[in-house]
């Protein structure tokens, strides 16, 4: 129950788009079409789902103040925690490059599609900010880190998604020309993140 409470969490009220703006760019320069948005939601799902366990370990047994005890009691004062955003940033960038190399090779339609995009989710902030966010909060454990970026993930590729298919069918409406494009992508955001904030009452 614990673990389904973090999930729900981090997909409606603590949603990385809604609640924290973050990933923004992409988010705007991706969602015009459904298919497309999709792919790249689900690779901020898989990258947010490895990196984020992956940055929880590295975390807690080697860059946390007296992480490395386990090596030598005599490291017990050692605090290698200023590291912590050039790690997370190698991580994440290793599996970035991952996820690009198997999109170009078995989806180059949607590699196309994703262009400059795919790679930039190596300085997504919203997969930077999930490994943050798990820093600061603590996680106890490493399911709780685990859970909380697939949940992550899950919420980035339902807000994205769901703006392509919005603006996907704005495109066939009598749009005020002077709204047209990001303009009214911005007031569709807003809008949304109105809506997700009903979810902040929900108790499991």
């Amino acid at each position: 129950m614990e673990y389904l409470n973090l999930f729900i969490k981090s997909v409606f009220v603590d949603n990385m788009i809604f609640a924290f703006f973050l990933g923004m760019c992409s988010f705007l320069a991706v969602s015009k079409n459904v298919k497309t948005a999709a792919g790249l939601g689900l690779a901020v799902i898989f990258v947010l789902g490895i990196t984020l366990p992956l940055n929880y370990l590295l975390y807690e047994y080697i860059l946390k103040p007296g992480a490395l005890v386990w090596l030598n009691p005599s490291y017990a004062s050692v605090d290698l925690s200023f590291l912590s955003y050039i790690v997370f940033i190698a991580t994440i960038a290793t599996f970035t490059q991952i996820v690009e190399m198997a999109v170009e090779k078995y989806a180059p339609s949607l590699y196309n599609s994703l262009g400059i995009f795919l790679p930039l989710i190596a300085v997504n902030c919203a997969i930077l900010g999930g490994s943050l966010f798990m820093k600061e909060r603590a996680y106890e454990t490493l399911g709780e880190a685990f859970v909380f970026g697939l949940g992550s993930g899950v919420g980035w590729f339902l807000a994205i998604v769901c703006m392509a298919a919005i603006r996907e069918k704005l495109a066939y409406s009598n749009v005020p020309k002077g709204l047209k494009g990001l303009g009214l992508a911005f007031i569709i955001t807003g809008l949304m993140g109105i809506a997700f904030m009903s979810f902040m009452g929900i108790q499991l």
